[in-house]
């Protein structure tokens, strides 16, 4: 459909389908997210809950669960996962999925992956009890200069220099999630540049050129409420970064001018995504690189005895595109980064497996892959791609 290059196309990897010993102490034992997807139900007419995987209720920590999923990606043209990589003031959290999963399957190299630094606060929403009290903060996603430093320390040694790290110019990607909750935890923009800084000085200590730094941005301000926001490229550039591009539609959209709870066509929210990403394009300095979202229904993550209505705190409705809706925004996609025509080109999916936002590509039992296949109609195979493993066949 396009005589430009074919951009790299990844998908965001969302690892809480494993137990984890942190959600045990506050979940029970063997707890993950599986239970609230499970516990989904539809709050109103024609509404598609509980949503149910094509493949089961799968340990994405077990190696073997893992090489099917990378066996499926490789097939429909999935580059890569961008898994959300969580790191607080005393560790790491949900690392099982990359560290026991994706890493030592037998056919890892299939496709390559990266980290997107998820540094938000962790609240409890594993379902959250209403929809008018704000739930519980069981992390704070705003960390030290000491902390960052532990947690660059291990990426660099554990995975910048693996041979199926996203590099882009020879660079290892890396994406900050909340730039201004690390601003925040650093002391301010200065402190924030030294520490990122030391960071890409770390990172060619290996022998790699630097860090290619990746900027998460948000909604009509660009850049979050802790930031100064007279002159976002040059913020970009003080800090570093040299892209920039978003996790989901509705970070950028006023979800409360929506319907609830269904939100109406996806291809109007995907005209005010776009008009978005082209403002980004023009005012950051750096490249941006858009994202296409699968669809968004949070609700299982509402406990199922409260009431779902919209409140004082407004909660995004719901959107559940069919697979031509998706195909649609891909190719609106495809011919943003032929327009922006930069030099390396890429598209972002949200998600992987969002399951409990409605978001995913990986096969239900109603969708079976249609939305894989979209994804492979509208980019064509994998350049690099190697031969596909069967073993994905019981997902299909």
């Amino acid at each position: 459909m396009s005589a430009s290059p074919r951009p790299k196309v990844l998908a965001y990897y969302f690892p809480d389908y494993h137990a984890d010993s942190r959600n045990e102490r506050w979940f029970g034992p063997g707890w993950d997210e599986w239970e609230v997807v499970r516990a989904g139900l539809p709050r109103f007419d024609g509404h598609r809950q509980p949503r149910v995987p094509a493949g089961g209720y799968t340990d994405e920590a077990d190696p073997a669960v893992f090489a099917d999923q990378i066996a499926l990606a490789d097939r429909h043209g999935v580059d890569g996962f961008i898994f959300d990589y969580y790191w607080y003031d005393d560790g790491p959290y949900l690392q099982r999925a990359l560290d026991e999963g994706y890493l030592p399957a037998h056919n890892p190299g299939a496709v390559e992956f990266s980290l997107m630094w998820a540094n938000h606060d962790l609240l409890d929403i594993f379902p959250r009890k209403d929809l008018v009290t704000p739930p519980e903060r069981l992390k704070s996603g705003t960390i030290g200069r000491d902390a960052f430093e532990r947690m660059a320390r291990h990426v660099i040694d554990s995975y910048f220099t693996d041979p199926r790290y996203t590099l882009i110019d020879g660079r290892p990607r890396f994406s900050i999630y909340e730039v201004g909750a690390f601003v925040r935890g650093m002391g301010g923009v200065q402190e924030a540049a030294d520490a990122l800084r030391w960071f890409d000085a770390e990172t060619r200590k290996t022998g790699l050129p630097g860090v290619h730094l990746d900027a998460v941005v948000w909604g009509f301000a660009v850049l979050p409420a802790e930031i100064p926001l007279e002159n976002p490229a040059g913020l970009v550039a003080e800090l570093g970064f040299r892209s920039a591009s978003s996790y989901v539609w509705i970070h950028h959209i006023d979800t409360s001018l929506h319907p609830f709870p269904a939100g109406g066509p996806w291809e109007a929210v995907g005209d005010e995504v776009f008009a978005q990403y082209e403002a980004y394009q023009d005012e950051l300095g750096v490249p941006f690189h858009p994202n296409v979202t699968v669809g968004w229904d949070a609700s299982p993550r509402v406990a199922a005895d409260a009431a779902f209505t919209r409140t004082a705190l407004p909660y995004p409705p719901i959107w559940d595109p069919t697979p031509d809706d998706f195909a649609n925004a891909l190719r609106r996609a495809r011919r943003f980064c032929d327009r922006a025509g930069n030099p390396y080109s890429e598209v972002t999916i949200n998600a992987w497996n969002e399951w409990t936002e409605g978001s995913y590509l990986l096969p239900d039992t109603d969708n079976a892959t249609a939305m894989l296949k979209r994804v492979a109609e509208v980019f064509g195979p994998r350049e690099l791609a190697q031969p596909s493993d069967d073993s994905a066949s019981a997902l299909v």
